[in-house]
């Protein structure tokens, strides 16, 4: 997946390695993370397998650049993902795998796990710098049209987290609750052996 990513960002225009790291940060890394060191080796798995290619730019004043283009085949492969059918419409989030099983540890615990995935933000400023730099990069494309699809993208974005949060505030009240409930049963379990204590 991320090959393509990478590829599909090539396919915009001839990029060299610090500037597809620049988009990757503005565009992709909202919703697909990646290192530095990932993204080289995918150029390099790309170039071998005929989908890009690159070129050495000598520059003056400041260092040479390797550029990455797309090839016909590049653009074949971007064109078949695009098209492919597979990707999986069902949920399937690893941390409702390990919500479902929480019942293992201290409802506490629980409970600050929910508190600090609340507190996450893939968009702290509610998606404005990203839409900010979807339009800067909207006005440097050879064809701004295709900036409304990452319009629809941060769209995603900005409904996922509000929903996560949402979703993270119903289980934090859900475990406190039963906090609550767990408290008031331990405290009456109390009162009931200090009546049996003083019956004669």
């Amino acid at each position: 997946m991320l090959k393509h990513g990478i590829l599909g960002l090539i396919s915009y225009g001839s990029l060299s390695g610090y500037e597809i790291m620049t988009v990757f940060r503005d565009s992709l890394n909202h919703f697909w993370t990646a290192q530095t060191s990932q993204i080289y080796r995918e150029l390099q798995t790309m170039e071998k397998a005929g989908w890009i290619s690159e070129t050495h730019v000598a520059q003056t004043g400041k260092p040479d650049k390797n550029v990455f283009s797309i090839t016909p085949a590049g653009r074949d492969e971007l064109l078949r993902w695009l098209r492919e059918g597979d990707l999986p419409a069902n949920t399937r989030l690893p941390f409702l795998m390990k919500t479902f099983f929480m019942g293992e540890l201290p409802v506490e615990e629980n409970i600050a796990f929910f508190r600090a995935m609340r507190d996450e933000h893939v968009f702290p400023d509610e998606g404005k710098k990203a839409s900010s730099d979807a339009e800067m990069y909207r006005k440097a494309m050879k064809d701004p049209e295709k900036a409304v699809y990452w319009k629809l993208t941060i769209a995603f974005g900005q409904m996922y987290e509000k929903m996560q949060r949402e979703w993270c505030e119903y289980c934090i009240g859900e475990l406190e609750a039963l906090q609550r409930m767990k408290s008031a049963q331990g405290q009456g379990s109390a009162v009931t052996v200090d009546i049996e204590e003083e019956e004669p």
